[in-house]
This record gives C-alpha cells, sequence and structure tokens, in this order.
C-alpha cells in the first residue's frame, strides 16, 4: 500500500480514536453531572410519594372503634383523615392495641400514632415528641350504677380497675396510697368495664368522654361518680423519631386549618354531641395546656 495512503488512513484512524476519546469524556462527564442531581430530585420525590404508616388502637370509643357495619370510625380517624386531605399526604391507619401502637412507632415499624394519648412531661421525657393539643380530656373514676361507693373515701382495702399504661391508671396510682385502694391492670377497656360489672373490681378510672360514651352506647349499668375528675390534659399526635418531623408539622397546620374551616367541630359534634364542641375560650386554654401542662395535670391514654 502506497505509503501516502497508509499516513491518510492513520490520520483516520487517530482521528476517529480521537472522536471517541472526546465523546468517552463528554459522556463521563455528563454522568457525573446526573450523579450529584439526581439524587437530589429523587429524594425530594420520596418524599412527596411517601405512605405515612400510622398506629392507633382497637377500641378507645368515640375516638376510635368499629362501627354495626364493620367500618374503623371515630374522632381520631376523622381527624386524621380531615388533616391528611388538607395537607395532601397519604397514609395507612393500622389498629394495633395501644401498647403495640407505642411498641411499633418504638421500632420504626409506624412513623406516628394517634390514640387519645395525653400530651404529659413524662411522655416528652421518655421521647414521645406530640403535635398540638387536637381535645381536652379528664378522667373519672366509674361504678356499678347501684354500687355503695360514692368517693375515694369509699375505696379503702378494695380492688380499682385502669387500662395499662393509660392516663386513667396514672390518676388512680396518684390516689391509691392516700386512699388505700389496690390496682388491678387491664388490657383492654371493655375487659375492664365487665370487670366492674361482675364484681372483680368496685370501680375503674376511665377518660370521661370514653367513659360517657361506652355507657350511654353499649347500655352499661354503670355510673360516672361526680367530683371526682381531674383537672384533665390534652389529646396529641405523637411520633416518637424526629426523622418524621415533617408529619408533626403537617399535622398542626392541618389541625389549624380544620379548626379555622369548622370541618373539626362538626367532627366533634358527630360523636359527642353540638354540646361537647369547645368554645373558643376552652379551646384556647387546651392549646395552652400542651406546652404548659404540668407532669400532674394528666389524662387519657
Amino acid at each position: 500500500m502506497p505509503s501516502g495512503r497508509r499516513i491518510s488512513m492513520r490520520c483516520s484512524v487517530n482521528g476517529m480514536c480521537f472522536s471517541m476519546k472526546k465523546m468517552c469524556y463528554l459522556l463521563t462527564m455528563g454522568l457525573l453531572a446526573g450523579s450529584l442531581t439526581v439524587p437530589v430530585f429523587a429524594a425530594s420525590d420520596a418524599e412527596t410519594d411517601k405512605k405515612w404508616t400510622i398506629a392507633t388502637d382497637t377500641v378507645f370509643k368515640p375516638f376510635e372503634y368499629t362501627d354495626d357495619s364493620g367500618n374503623f370510625v371515630g374522632i381520631d380517624v376523622d381527624v386524621l383523615d380531615a388533616i391528611a386531605k388538607d395537607q395532601g399526604f397519604e397514609y395507612e391507619l393500622k389498629s394495633l392495641g395501644w401498647d403495640a401502637s407505642i411498641a411499633a412507632c418504638q421500632a420504626g415499624q409506624a412513623d406516628g400514632m394517634i390514640a387519645g394519648a395525653s400530651i404529659t412531661d413524662e411522655r416528652k421525657e421518655s421521647g414521645w415528641l406530640f403535635s398540638d393539643g387536637y381535645y381536652n380530656a379528664t378522667q373519672s373514676m366509674t361504678v356499678q350504677k347501684d354500687s355503695d361507693i360514692k368517693g375515694f373515701d369509699d375505696l379503702k382495702g378494695k380492688t380499682v380497675g385502669v387500662k395499662t399504661g393509660t392516663q386513667g391508671a396514672t390518676y388512680a396510682e396518684s390516689l391509691k396510697d392516700e386512699y388505700g385502694f389496690n390496682i388491678t391492670y387491664y388490657e383492654d377497656s371493655p375487659t375492664m368495664y365487665q370487670a366492674v360489672l361482675g364484681g372483680q373490681v368496685v370501680a375503674c378510672f376511665e377518660d370521661t368522654p370514653i367513659m360517657a360514651s361506652s355507657i350511654k352506647d353499649g347500655d352499661l349499668a354503670l355510673q360516672i361518680l361526680e367530683d371526682t375528675a381531674n383537672e384533665g390534659s390534652p389529646y396529641g399526635f405523637a411520633i416518637f423519631d424526629a426523622d418524621n418531623q415533617e408529619l408533626l408539622d403537617m399535622f398542626n397546620a392541618g389541625l389549624k386549618d380544620i379548626k379555622e374551616s369548622g370541618e373539626y367541630d362538626e367532627i366533634i359534634a358527630k360523636y359527642l354531641g353540638e354540646d361537647a364542641v369547645p368554645t373558643e375560650e376552652a379551646a384556647d386554654d387546651a392549646e395552652a395546656d400542651t406546652t404548659e401542662a404540668p407532669a400532674e395535670e394528666e389524662a387519657a391514654e
């Protein structure tokens, strides 16, 4: 082959090599640039599309329970749904039970919990991160309708029932030594109520609105004793991992919105009646209690 043609071919090959090298270089730089920016967008998309897992109790009527049609309903259920729609996030609500809900959140198997959980200093110190309060509740003592028990003074030497890990239990425990009674712990409210009706215990301590609803709807032969309620404290939505702060922020923002729109009042009236809808003054007091409630003013679960 003539030398000129060899040179020409060599130049052509060298030119091709150069072009290929240049193309590889540009592609490599493009890929590197992409690798720096894609994760940012991917992370943002992942947060937007996230479906939050929310744990709740099984029976805490009227805040969460299964109705006659088999639907899981209640104040907590409706409030959460209204807030999710207002804030535009997806969630899956899992009815696990009180203790199991706490365990699921602590183990990272659930992102948050709504189950009539009182906002207390003790819980905050143990790792609970609470929303603003969404309902203020007291605890009271309940006895059989024809009981001789008229107040705390009649409990000496007797046994009362409480639900494990609740503020009803905390309230009873705070009175135990002063009035000289014993405590039996139960895993759920219906079993505790039956223990009172069956005489295994003479009384039980429960959230006042929960007890009132259960007596009315279940036609239970029980009565809530007057002058046995504590001062109460607000219920709050809770997370147990600071990484889920976004969920807590959305809950607070949505709660504010549905209160301003009147949807919150409609939910309360639906389950507890018009008389239970908080006044503006009561609502302000409950919101203040969210940040200022002393440890002894504990309520609910």
